[in-house]
């Protein structure tokens, strides 16, 4: 069930189909674009107390002191409700015809899903000149913050809590892959789209680029885009997006949590190497603890062996010997299961 507000002439399915990089506002919506917009927030237990136009009223309030991030497809705000309920506003101006498919391939995606590790959509917004995505508001921030920010250094992740964020990574990516119908294929999946929620519990984000596939469908031809360091080798030849570009993707996170490194680490560049052929190497040589991030003081030697070995899977040079996600999945939760 959804509860709409809608003062716009045009209808929903011909205003989501422009979006593009957005200019960051002194205050995210004027009043001309409160008349003119249509909100939409879908009914669940977070939203129930909830009118749009109260909700909108706050929205009308954001502005610069309120963003909690910014990237190629938004800026982000924090709108705070009350002591208990709060959001993450993404702000998608519209205007670029490259990206204004973005809009509307997050609401296709997500506008069905609820899994415990995917982020809940619970609304949008349409004006002339800008869309709204409101999501749920994860309060520990992204991995990439987590592994490479400020508090990587004064409060590392332990090796526990990197596990459990690899599998609920891997529980929520194979819900897409698999339990979606149409498939999902993500095509951005990095660190920074992955985010914690109060329980350090992962959730997959950002469907600014995601990709319906169905059943029946082996690969969908794209424009190539994503993130340098995460994507898959055959992607740049073929422009084919595939489940196993996820995987691969998937496989350079994992190297993330092991090592404490960015795909991008300059020390790579400068040495002409990356991240994932000097762990290749660094595997074969048998010298895993070599790698391991030295922000972790303990960690199970055996249990970080075997995630270097299932990140060398997903990272195999041929997609067709890559394992699905669910397989993935299942062999990291065999390792925490495992007393060693």
């Amino acid at each position: 069930m959804v509860m709409v507000v809608d003062s716009a002439d045009d209808p929903v399915k011909d205003a989501v189909s422009t979006i593009s990089i957005p200019s960051v506002p002194k205050s995210l919506v004027s009043s001309e674009d409160e008349i003119r917009g249509k909100m939409v927030m879908f009914r669940s237990l977070t939203t129930q107390s909830l009118t749009s136009k109260a909700l909108m009223k706050k929205t009308m309030k954001l502005s610069n002191k309120d963003i909690i991030g910014s990237g190629g497809y938004g800026t982000v705000y924090r709108l705070r409700i009350d002591d208990t309920t709060a959001f993450a506003v993404k702000r998608l101006n519209k205007g670029n015809t490259d990206r204004d498919h973005g809009f509307e391939r997050e609401l296709n995606a997500m506008g069905d899903i609820k899994h415990r590790n995917i982020v809940t959509l619970h609304g949008y917004y349409i004006a002339p000149q800008f869309n709204l995505l409101i999501y749920e508001l994860m309060p520990n921030g992204s991995l990439d913050a987590l592994l490479h920010g400020k508090s990587s250094k004064e409060k590392p992740l332990d090796w526990s809590s990197r596990c459990k964020i690899a599998v609920g990574a891997a529980r929520g990516l194979s819900y897409l892959h698999h339990d979606c119908i149409p498939h999902i294929i993500h095509r951005d999946i990095k660190s920074s789209n992955i985010l914690l929620d109060q329980n350090m519990e992962a959730r997959v984000s950002d469907f600014g680029l995601a990709t319906l596939m169905e059943p029946d469908q082996s690969h969908v031809t794209t424009i190539v885009a994503g993130t340098f360091g995460y994507l898959a080798p055959e992607y740049f030849d073929t422009g084919r997006a595939t489940t196993k570009g996820d995987v691969y993707s998937f496989g350079v996170i994992l190297l993330e949590l092991l090592t404490g490194r960015r795909p991008t680490d300059e020390s790579f560049i400068e040495g002409g190497k990356k991240l994932v052929t000097w762990v290749k190497e660094v595997v074969e040589e048998g010298r895993e603890e070599h790698a391991i991030d030295g922000s972790l003081v303990c960690f199970p030697i055996e249990k970080v062996r075997k995630v270097f070995a299932i990140a060398d899977k997903c990272l195999e040079s041929d997609p067709l010997k890559r394992p699905t996600m669910a397989a993935v999945l299942k062999m990291l939760e065999q390792i925490n299961q495992t007393n060693l």
